[in-house]
């Protein structure tokens, strides 16, 4: 069974939107403005594409990450593996042909399925609406969060607010740096 985690980039009240400066939100750009760069506070990045096997996406995240890191060395890695989009509404005619293997997902039993398939783990990133119903369905086994030390306000959650049972985390890796960010790696327990 293949391990699924969530890569995100979180402010300190839960928000992920338009960490990259994306359009249509107030705080655009968030993780760069008014914020300390630290390579080391990064470094987990790397690590995710040199341990991942596959890549999962959101319909919205993949539309904004297929433009752009298809041609940038940063993100070479992933342009040579297997990628996933769980969409209802995506059609192969959407999909870019500059950025390797790109299979459309249907539902969340799809991603479920892909999970029992062999190979390295999936790692998702940016996807505030699917991290929302694969975290509400048991589906995420391990978050790799950076957290931001910013207070946004209004914004995508990273986590949605179904009144749900809860869901032990255990602390497997952390680090705080010097512009007050912190990395932590959290695995559901089951």
């Amino acid at each position: 069974m293949r391990t699924l985690i969530s890569s995100a980039f979180v402010s300190l009240d839960g928000v992920v939107e338009a960490p990259g400066g994306e359009s249509g939100y107030r705080n655009a750009g968030w993780t760069f403005k008014d914020m300390e760069f630290l390579p080391e506070a990064y470094a987990i990045k790397g690590r995710e594409q040199e341990e991942a096997g596959a890549m999962l996406l959101g319909r919205v995240s993949y539309q904004a990450f297929s433009s752009v890191w298809p041609d940038m060395a940063d993100f070479a890695r992933y342009k040579e593996m297997p990628k996933y989009v769980v969409s209802t509404t995506l059609t192969e005619d959407d999909l870019v042909d500059n950025w390797g293997e790109t299979t459309i997902l249907r539902s969340l039993d799809e991603v479920a399925a892909l999970k029992e398939t062999e190979g390295g783990p999936v790692i998702m990133h940016g996807s505030a609406s699917l991290n929302r119903a694969l975290s509400d369905a048991g589906l995420i086994d391990r978050y790799h969060l950076l957290v931001f030390p910013l207070l946004l306000g209004a914004g995508k959650r990273l986590f949605s607010t179904t009144d749900k049972d809860t869901q032990k985390l255990k602390l497997v890796e952390h680090e705080t740096y010097a512009n007050g960010m912190q990395m932590n790696v959290f695995d559901v327990v089951r």
